[in-house]
């Protein structure tokens, strides 16, 4: 969200400067580990739709300006135990907003895609606009042009205090004081440090990535297998992409392995435990894929109590934008959240809807 913004700032000749803890493309976050998915139906709320919408429209423009691939097209398919509130919220979704999609039970699914084993009772929605984002890739184009517009990165530079004052607004680093008519405070999983009263509405949680080497490469291949999402019968959400690089096939959990008491709290301590987890998931649904373990990495989910993002002017002071969290599915919307986040910086207002994502939620 922050090097999105700080984009947006410098092509519209905004003074601006990005602040970063650390460097460009480190672990110690929510956005590496080579792709995130998007997604144009919606489980989580149908008003995110529209928000979807522009994403994907930046996203192509930002490979326009670059001449780099950022989204690749895979579809999506979402699949769930009956009941399955993802499969209901993705139908709901899809048919208010008239979006392309298909509804298939287990039968219908194993027969376009016979790498998944699904119990009966099993159901699915296919999306064919889904696919993924090359995270690092994207936040690496993002700060580029930027800088090439005129906008200033510092790295390796811890935040603080944020102070306001009657004129502006002083940012207190390790490098030294800045002073700006504007901040955008977008720390992910530190953003409580920054704005104490969400700090006790917010948890963090442990996420591990995983990649395997196929037992069968043509079945996980890019072009073969969809992005997918299962809501497993026991509780398990699990999700995984398409190989595309040399790192193997990744998946994960959208459940979390662990609450972490703070963001320095995160370590790359991914285990046999871990490994074993995703394993069972693997076995159970699409076994092609359980070969070896190639690698793990962990990150970081920055949730709210109703999972909705928090994107708004600080009610003590309109000059500091808070842009966060994600709740583990905003990295899609970076791309429009950044251009929204400009307007608030530099309007107060944005034409976006943001109803949803106000602070004032969590007052009481």
């Amino acid at each position: 969200m922050g090097s999105a913004a700080l984009f947006h700032l410098a092509r519209r000749g905004v003074r601006a400067i990005g602040i970063e803890r650390f460097e460009i493309g480190h672990e110690r976050g929510s956005s590496h580990g080579e792709s995130r998915a998007i997604r144009l139906g919606y489980f989580e709320h149908p008003s995110y739709v529209p928000l979807a919408r522009k994403a994907y429209e930046n996203w192509r423009a930002l490979e326009t300006l670059t001449n780099e691939t950022i989204l690749t097209v895979t579809g999506i398919l979402e699949m769930g135990k009956p009941g399955s509130m993802i499969v209901k919220g993705s139908l709901a979704a899809s048919r208010l907003h008239g979006l392309p999609h298909e509804a298939l039970d287990a039968r219908a699914i194993e027969k376009r895609f016979p790498q998944f084993h699904l119990p009966d009772g099993y159901s699915g929605v296919w999306q064919p606009d889904g696919g993924f984002l090359q995270p690092e890739k994207a936040n690496a184009l993002h700060v580029k042009l930027a800088q090439a517009t005129g906008a200033r990165v510092v790295m390796n530079n811890p935040v603080l205090a944020i102070e306001s004052n009657a004129t502006s607004v002083r940012i207190i680093t390790e490098q030294g004081t800045f002073e700006a008519g504007s901040v955008i405070v977008s720390t992910g999983a530190w953003v409580g440090e920054f704005v104490p009263q969400l700090k006790p509405v917010l948890t963090l949680t442990r996420q591990v990535l995983c990649w395997f080497e196929a037992r069968d490469p043509a079945d996980v291949a890019l072009g073969s297998l969809p992005v997918f999402i299962i809501d497993g019968a026991d509780g398990e959400v699990g999700y995984g992409f398409p190989q595309f690089t040399a790192s193997g096939f990744k998946c994960a959990f959208h459940n979390d392995s662990g609450v972490l008491a703070d963001a320095a709290s995160a370590t790359q301590d991914a285990g046999p435990a871990d490994e074993a987890r995703m394993r069972r998931f693997l076995e159970r649904y699409l076994p092609a894929a359980a070969g070896p373990l190639k690698k793990m990495r962990t990150c970081i989910y920055t949730k709210t109590p109703d999972e909705d993002f928090i994107i708004d002017l600080l009610p003590a002071d309109p000059r500091i934008v808070v842009a966060s969290p994600c709740s583990g599915h905003g990295y899609k919307f970076a791309s429009v959240i950044g251009e929204a986040l400009a307007d608030l910086a530099t309007e107060r207002m944005t034409a976006h809807d943001l109803s949803r994502f106000t602070i004032e939620r969590f007052a009481s």
